[in-house]
């Protein structure tokens, strides 16, 4: 599912500017903007992809691409007690 997409034809220096505004918002506090007021927070170990493709005789076309997984959602502390207390009454009587 796509969250924001967005393609644009720039200069080359415009392009720069744009990757190291990437780059210092991930430094800086981990977390990369986009549209008018998205954000995602980017985890601190991603797995890195670089490829470089000739698409045709007269065009090439770079792709940078960084995954991560994101953590499971912790339990409720409600709910640990209920499933410990579940699994207690399961249990078959001690001899």
């Amino acid at each position: 599912m796509d969250i924001y997409e967005d393609a644009r034809t720039v200069s080359r220096a415009d392009l720069a500017a744009w990757l190291r505004q990437l780059a210092n918002q991930l430094e800086s506090d981990g977390r990369i903007f986009y549209g008018a007021a998205g954000a995602v927070a980017v985890a601190d170990t991603v797995r890195c992809e670089l490829e470089i493709e000739r698409e045709s005789e007269t065009e090439l076309s770079v792709e940078i691409e960084f995954s991560w997984t994101l953590p499971a959602p912790a339990k409720a502390a409600d709910e640990e007690d209920k499933a410990e207390s579940d699994e207690a009454a399961e249990a078959p009587p001690k001899a």
